[in-house]
């Protein structure tokens, strides 16, 4: 029997920060949490709802997205006037910590693959995108287009295609929530880091030195993942 891919169960199941999203509105509902109150801190959500920081982040940005939440800093959650039954957000491409568990997983490898085999004019080139990036660095999103040259530079090194596909297959799925825990969390201090982390990585593979890329690189990832899902 043929099964097409709409008939999948899991493809019509909600993501999991809309059932987390569900969850948060039902708690305002049942508490009569009032315009302009704050909601319990993130640690508090996280352990009512069994779930993962990361995954409440992205719960909330959805609902800061509907208006239904502000989230301020020093991650303050503040119930808004939109007090809608349902979160009314579709988001298009991967939940960002996917994103970033897939990153995470793959683009050492890559860096280390890189760092073995790359030529004198694809060193060049992932130079050329730091140096873009360093020229954008104050613009949010100069600075996103930079990063990805960077990112899909490095996989271009290694010579094959197919790496240069998933990591821009990868970068393709940063949608609205992605923009949004950026909005947040990515600071002018975070985007000093980045540049630190993006010229070391360089520096290990313009020294043929597999185990120092894979070992910055990783580094990189788990920062990112480590600010963007911090109280």
């Amino acid at each position: 029997m043929k099964i097409s891919a709409s008939s999948d169960p899991k493809s019509q199941e909600p993501r999991l920060y809309r059932h987390i999203a569900d969850k948060i509105l039902e708690l305002i509902k049942e508490e009569k949490i009032q315009v302009g109150a704050s909601l319990p801190s993130v640690r508090k959500l996280s352990a009512r709802f069994n779930v993962r920081h990361h995954s409440l982040r992205e719960a909330l940005m959805a609902l800061e997205m509907d208006g239904v939440l502000e989230v301020r800093r020093g991650s303050r959650v503040i119930v808004g006037h939109h007090r809608g039954d349902q979160p009314a957000l579709s988001e298009t491409g991967a939940e960002p910590f996917e994103v970033l568990a897939s990153r995470l997983l793959i683009e050492p490898e890559i860096a280390a693959i890189a760092a073995r085999v790359a030529t004198a004019s694809a060193i060049d080139a992932i130079l050329n995108a730091v140096l873009e990036m360093e020229l954008r660095h104050a613009g949010d999103t100069g600075n996103e287009h930079a990063e990805r040259h960077f990112h899909v530079a490095i996989a271009r090194a290694t010579g094959n295609s197919a790496l240069v596909g998933v990591i821009e297959y990868l970068w393709g799925q940063h949608g609205r929530l992605w923009g949004k825990l950026k909005e947040h969390f990515h600071t002018g201090e975070m985007r000093q880091q980045t540049l630190t982390d993006h010229r070391r990585v360089l520096e290990a593979i313009a020294a043929h030195d597999p185990a120092g890329a894979r070992r910055v690189m990783r580094a990189h990832l788990k920062y990112v993942t480590r600010i963007f899902s911090r109280e």
